[in-house]
Parts: structure tokens; sequence; C-alpha cells
């Protein structure tokens, strides 16, 4: 990790910035792709599946026998994990439910907000270096609270033609059983256009690797909608001198391990303990089953030496990261003054792999900053609010001056004239024809 002390404020915003990708030839294969998918379906998707993920298929669906056959494969301890999670989560994002107020604006004027359930929905479920099974109870549970109706999910097969047994397995667990087999830009364009077998749907949710997230971006301007912009994933760990190093290292290690082009920040306050983390980083980096990946993601990632407390969760706020560990003596202070961050961790206990997997917050988060302006996965995210007003002619009276005038001096004169005609009845008395 590079090691900063006591940057001036001046240098946060490019200490904060992640690693640049040249995206421009990214975004020319992405878009063939998924012109491709959008003009030929299910041959498309299947064509790219063989050259891709080196598999033939002569269906996209999963089939029961399959599903049936995922069951066994999974080991009772990891079902027994799997359903303690899906628990946790469901109970968690139950307590988001939308419960809208009628008020009276004005005398005869009522508003009020109903939560409606997005209809179709995708969600996509990497499968390729580490099957995110916990991903599907991520998405699928507040999907099936919020009540959408139709819920598909992606996920690439491997080289057998078959989907990791454990995300069909969470599948199951929450519900979802209209499965398929694609991955990657195919099979975000197979969600966002539709094909003989993959419906089409009016949002998607899901993590990916940057073609991924290509992908999702691309189709968000003119097919779809997505849950969020995202890039890499990140965490952020502030640390004073009562943490404990190892914990720390392996909270920063557990992120590092996500892939390459991840990364990792350690904030702190002292710098032997900054010193220790870096020597338990080296000790437990070693015997790390993704070394390699870790490593890369290192060369990514900080460590910064700041004053106090105050001065780190200022820096972080600037960096607004997916994950934040607040692993010092002050951690509930520490929490009030949190601006900008995805989840929260809080206190020594508290690990990022907690929330990644079974204590209930949601895992798809914000990243590449952009917890400045999104939230992380939740209820609402899949749902609309849609409002109603309803005008008596006491409403009329009231508000209907107020209109005519704004109208007018906004040049429209339709939505006067719409107002006009009105109050000519309310102020008359007259009853409307029924």
């Amino acid at each position: 990790m590079n090691i900063i002390r006591y940057p001036k404020r001046e240098e946060w915003q490019s200490l904060c910035e992640r690693p640049h990708l040249d995206s421009s030839a990214l975004s020319k294969t992405v878009r063939e792709v998924l012109d491709d998918v959008r003009n030929h379906g299910d041959e498309a998707v299947r064509r790219y599946e063989e050259r891709f993920d080196h598999v033939a298929l002569n269906e996209l669906a999963v089939s029961d026998e399959e599903l049936a056959e995922a069951q066994e494969l999974v080991s009772p301890e990891l079902k027994e994990a799997l359903t303690l999670a899906y628990h946790n989560i469901k109970r968690f994002h139950e307590t988001q439910r939308f419960e809208g107020v009628k008020i009276e604006t004005s005398p005869g004027v009522s508003c009020w907000q109903k939560s409606v359930a997005i209809e179709k929905v995708g969600l996509y479920i990497p499968g390729g270096t580490a099957p995110l099974f916990s991903t599907v109870l991520m998405l699928a549970t507040p999907a099936k609270i919020a009540g959408c109706q139709d819920i598909v999910l992606c996920s690439p097969p491997n080289r057998e033609g078959k989907i990791h047994p454990a995300i069909l397995c969470a599948a199951k667990i929450a519900g979802v059983n209209r499965i398929f087999k694609a991955g990657g830009v195919q099979a975000i364009g197979a969600m966002a256009y539709g094909t003989e077998s993959v419906p089409k749907v009016y949002k998607i949710f899901g993590p990916g690797n940057q073609y991924v997230m290509a992908a999702k971006q691309q189709v968000s301007q003119d097919s779809v909608a997505i849950d969020m912009p995202a890039g890499p994933s990140e965490v952020c760990v502030i640390a004073d001198d009562t943490a404990l190093p190892s914990f720390v290292a392996a909270d920063l290690l557990s992120q590092a391990e996500h892939g390459i082009d991840s990364q990792v920040i350690l904030i702190c306050t002292d710098e032997d303990t900054m010193n220790s983390i870096e020597d338990e980083i080296e000790r437990q980096l070693a015997v790390l089953p993704r070394k390699d990946i870790a490593t890369k993601a290192l060369a990514n990632s900080k460590s910064i030496l700041v004053r106090d407390t105050r001065e780190a969760i200022a820096l972080s706020n600037v960096y607004a990261p997916e994950h934040l560990i607040l692993n010092t003596k002050d951690y509930a202070q520490l929490s009030e003054m949190v601006v900008n961050a995805g989840s929260v961790f809080l206190g020594p206990w508290a690990c990022e792999s907690a929330g990644d997997y079974a204590s209930g917050t949601n895992h798809t988060l914000p990243t590449h900053g952009w917890a400045t302006a999104y939230s992380g996965v939740n209820l609402d995210s899949f749902c609309r609010k849609v409002t109603f007003q309803e005008l008596s002619p006491e409403g009329i009276r009231s508000i209907g001056a107020a209109v005519e005038q704004m109208a007018t001096d906004e040049e429209l004169a339709a939505h006067c004239r719409a107002m006009a005609v009105r109050r000519m009845k309310a102020f008359k008395g007259l009853r409307l024809k029924v």
C-alpha cells in the first residue's frame, strides 16, 4: 500500500481519486454486443456464451431438474447459513415498508403517495472467480417483499452448462425460479431488450466486472433503469491506537481479494498502529488463496496518517467509500459525522463480511464516489412512488387563483384555462354532470 503522512486538505481530492480506466475501447465492444443481442436475441446470447464462457447451450432457461439437482449438491451447512442470512435480510428490509400519509395541503385539496412495486426486475449475479450467491439473497429478498411480479435472474454457466449450485439454492430460498444461463454483457442485453427466452425487464440490479457495469450504463440510456452506477469494490477503514492490527488487516484484505481493480484505504491516527497493520497485511497476505488478486489491488491502495479521528472522518467523507469501517474508541461519536458512505460498520467487531453476508443490511452499494448521491439497494429500490391529488370545489376556490396566475406568467394559456373553467363553476356552485 502507498503510505501518505499528514496530507494537506488541498491534496485530499487527488488522494481520493480511484484508479483511472480508459473505457473508450471497452464501450465500443459493449455496444456491439448489446446491439447484436437486441437484433438476434437468443441466438446472439448463445453465441457469446460459447465465446466467453466456453459452453454451447441448447436452452438458456434453467430447468426444474437442474434446480432440484442443485439442492442436492449444496451442503447442509451452507443451506443453513443461507437460510439464516435470508431471514436477517428479510427482517431488516421488511422494516422499510412505506406508509403513505394523506394530507390536506389547502382546504379541499388532498395529496398523498402510494408505493407501487416495479412489475418486472432483472437480477444479475456474477459467477466467475467468486460466484456471488449472497447477492441473490440481497436482491431477490427485497424484490419479493416489494411485490415485484416478475423477477428474472441471469448468471453465467460453467463449461458444463450449469449455474453454480449455491446460486440456484439461494434463489430457491428467496423464492426466485425464472433463472437463465447468461453472463456478462449478453445477460444485461437480454434483460434490457428481451429475447425469445429471457423476458424484458424494467430495471436491472446487480454487480459485475467493468464490462457488465458499462453495459448497465449503456442500456440505462435507452431502454431500462438500473440500480446505480458502479465501479470496482472498495473499503475505507478508520483506525486509532486501540485498533487490533490483525482485525484491520483482515478487513482490508477481505476487500482487496474481490478483484485486481478493488481499492482499500486505511486512514490511521497513530503511526505505530499503521506500521503494525502494514506488517500484519504482509503476514496474512502470504497465506491468502487469492494472494495474486489481493496483491494487485493493494498496489491501488493507500495508508494515510492523519492527526485525529475528526480529520479522518472528514477525509472519508471526501472519499465517499462503498464500505466504511470505524475501528476507533470514539466510533459512536464518529458515526454521527458520517455524510458520504454506502454502508458503515461500527466498532472492532463489525467486520465488512458481516454486512456482505448475514447481518441483514444490503451489500449492493454505490462505489467510485457515488455514495455522495446514491443509496445502497433497499426496499425502495424495487418500488415507485405514485402521487395522487383530489380537489373539491372548495379546493378550486383555495388554489385556483394562484394556479391561473402562475400559468399566465409562464405563458401557458391552456394550463390557465384548465383551471379557469373549473373556477367559474366552483364559484357559481354549479354541479358537474355525472
